[in-house]
């Protein structure tokens, strides 16, 4: 079955892109809660820690109640699209721009977008890079959309190494893995721990963050494919937590709710490793779209 391309105006289209972004932006998906509500139970009572988490916890409260953003910073816009072979991307793109648009004159999204060069505010968050689209082609007959809005905060903690290192290893698990925990370290809470990784391993400079941050894509309870990289994942969330650094970095027992690793091949030359961090507000959301643009199913 095709599905017809959309146009630039469809108001289905640009209205299901507008729940995407508002729900994305209010409601945190059900694994993120199971594990904020996991870790409350783990902190001690009356401790820092456990009433950092309690703040949390009544934030993702007020903010699916009140339909309002789950923090100030609503942060990057970043949709990653799969569409079937004949698919109008172009158009696609012109709905996104108005939803952005729409959304952020509705509240769902802060005034976020500021030019690089004059500091000057675009005021709809639409400019160069703003909303960043992700393209892929598939064989699916329906269109998959998946955002994250991903906060200024967590990603100035997040960070590319490279191997081998002195200080870390070589170019091995052993060595990615005691990068990563040094990206935590150095974090030190900051980004609104407890944080999540996304990690790429491999690529270049650009492409394995990009792996980083679609590892984020992933749900917090999935096991990786992989069995060296499922290890690793689990590795470095227990020693992590076992750091004392705790949410916001006010001590404790949970200082990260999950790790996402991929990898990527590399050229002989080069051996990175990226981390992306992700604060608690950990906002994403996907969409299945119906052949008429309406919503078929929510992914998280």
């Amino acid at each position: 079955m095709s599905v017809p391309s959309p146009r630039a105006a469809d108001p289905t289209l640009i209205a299901s892109l507008v729940e995407l972004i508002r729900r994305t932006s209010t409601v945190l998906p059900d694994d993120v809660v199971r594990a904020v509500t996991a870790a409350k139970t783990g902190e001690e009572a009356g401790s820092n820690a456990a009433y950092a988490l309690d703040v949390v916890s009544t934030n993702i409260c007020l903010a699916k109640d009140k339909s309002q953003p789950l923090c100030q910073d609503t942060g990057s816009i970043l949709f990653y699209i799969h569409t079937p072979v004949g698919y109008d991307q172009l158009a696609f793109a012109a709905a996104a721009e108005t939803a952005v648009r729409q959304a952020t004159a509705k509240g769902y999204l802060r005034q976020n977008s500021v030019d690089s060069l004059t500091g000057l505010n675009s005021g709809d968050n639409v400019g160069p890079g703003f909303p960043d689209l992700h393209f892929h082609q598939w064989d699916q007959a329906h269109v998959e959309v998946k955002l994250m809005l991903k906060g200024g905060g967590c990603e100035n903690v997040g960070a590319t190494y490279t191997l081998p290192n002195p200080k870390f290893g070589g170019r091995d698990l052993k060595g990615v893995e005691n990068a990563i925990l040094d990206c935590v370290l150095q974090a030190q809470g900051q980004g609104c721990g407890p944080g999540i990784l996304g990690v790429g391993i491999g690529g270049d400079r650009v492409s394995g963050m990009a792996c980083a941050k679609t590892q984020l894509l992933r749900l917090l309870d999935d096991t990786n494919a992989h069995p060296d990289l499922a290890g690793l994942e689990a590795r470095v969330v227990q020693k992590a937590n076992q750091s004392g650094i705790g949410p916001m970095g006010f001590g404790g027992k949970t200082t990260l709710l999950g790790c996402k690793v991929g990898a990527l091949n590399r050229v002989p030359a080069s051996f990175f490793v990226a981390v992306s961090y992700m604060c608690w507000a950990f906002r994403r959301q996907g969409v299945d779209l119906n052949a008429d643009a309406t919503i078929a199913r929510w992914i998280y």
